[in-house]
């Protein structure tokens, strides 16, 4: 706090100078030209929040039709890290002295060799990912029995015109497959050129089909088959996700719990406001995330009574400014449940120290 004052201050004390130099730093380009005057830097703070149990524009967050759902309430919120690049020196300043936010060199947003198309690309591959490992998670925990579902093929890739979004993958080389995990699993034991065999359900008619496997294109030595791949339920059940413009794998915890409470009776926050971050893995496990303290504060700014934070995370989440709010720590789905369920009785629930 002492070093902020000094800083302001200093910033006051020379007020005349930096009215003449605001007029260059504010500017992004040299006028008459393209050439840019942004700084190599970006700035990283609490994001937007989005309840997994709510609607965004009209459209439920989690949809699931096919079967009764059970009714919900209260919050399970997952919470998202907002990225500013491309900012003006005197924009970066700004965020410095008078935010919270972090300012990062532009290479952890951007890293060298990637084009900011790829990583959309990329995050946006996680976030779907993380979609299909949420409603797996989901479906074990409920015991229900999910398949594997072509969710996309990438153009011009070994897939290209054999396999189609929605065909349901069944087996791999003679393997019987029920995860997207395994179809990865067994694609990496190959090699670029070597042949894979899929059995598939396209149109209720069982296909199979023989592809050469293609390369990776950062590493030629990966094979690639070009598909992705999400989980549904084996029954008519099905489980959409409808948030947009988010990438990464952050929202898989708070995905898969509201796909739970909405298919199992009585409201697995005891009608709270809950926030959360976490990787989910096909087996329930939680993983680490990223901008932990930034997504505690952006809960916390929400009004959110509990966050759900991975064990992994806990030293971190505590550094925040978290108010009232009790942080629980949770290292698989299951966990998750049982922290929230003795918390809202008075039990013996695990908070971040």
């Amino acid at each position: 706090m002492v070093c902020v004052n000094r800083r302001i201050k200093t910033l006051a004390w020379g007020a005349i100078p930096l009215v003449a130099l605001a007029s260059l730093v504010s500017i992004d380009h040299i006028p008459g030209t393209d050439i840019s005057l942004t700084v190599p830097y970006a700035a990283e703070g609490p994001g937007p929040t989005f309840n997994t149990l709510g609607e965004v524009d009209g459209v439920e967050v989690v949809e699931i039709t096919g079967t009764e759902t059970d009714e919900v309430e209260g919050n399970l919120n997952m919470t998202t890290v907002s990225v500013r690049t491309g900012m003006t020196l005197s924009q970066a300043l700004s965020r410095w002295l008078f935010t919270d936010d972090t300012i990062v060199p532009i290479e952890q947003i951007f890293p060298p060799g990637r084009s900011p198309e790829e990583i959309r690309e990329s995050n946006t591959m996680a976030f779907a990912a993380s979609e299909a490992s949420a409603t797996i998670a989901a479906m074990n925990f409920l015991n229900l029995p999910v398949e594997i579902e072509v969710y996309d093929v990438v153009e011009d890739s070994a897939a290209a015109g054999i396999l189609e979004p929605g065909d349901a993958v069944s087996s791999v080389n003679g393997t019987a497959v029920t995860t997207p995990g395994e179809v990865q699993e067994l694609i990496r034991g190959m090699a670029p050129g070597d042949e894979v065999t899929i059995t598939y359900r396209r149109g209720g008619e069982e296909k199979t089909a023989t592809v050469p496997l293609g390369a990776h294109p950062q590493d030629d030595s990966v094979p690639l088959l070009g598909i992705s791949m999400t989980s549904v339920p084996v029954s008519d059940t099905e489980v959409t996700y409808n948030l947009e413009d988010i990438g990464g794998p952050s929202a898989g915890l708070m995905f898969s719990l509201a796909v739970v409470d909405k298919l199992s009776p009585g409201p697995l926050n005891g009608g709270r406001f809950v926030a959360g971050s976490g990787t989910i893995a096909e087996d329930g496990s939680v993983g680490p995330i990223g901008g932990i303290t930034h997504k505690v504060r952006a809960a916390e700014e929400a009004g959110a009574e509990i966050f759900l934070a991975p064990t992994a995370n806990c030293a971190e989440a505590v550094t925040a400014d978290y108010g009232d709010m009790t942080i629980l720590q949770v290292d698989t789905l299951e966990h998750a449940i049982e922290q929230m369920d003795a918390y809202n009785s008075g039990g013996g629930y695990q908070t971040c120290d």
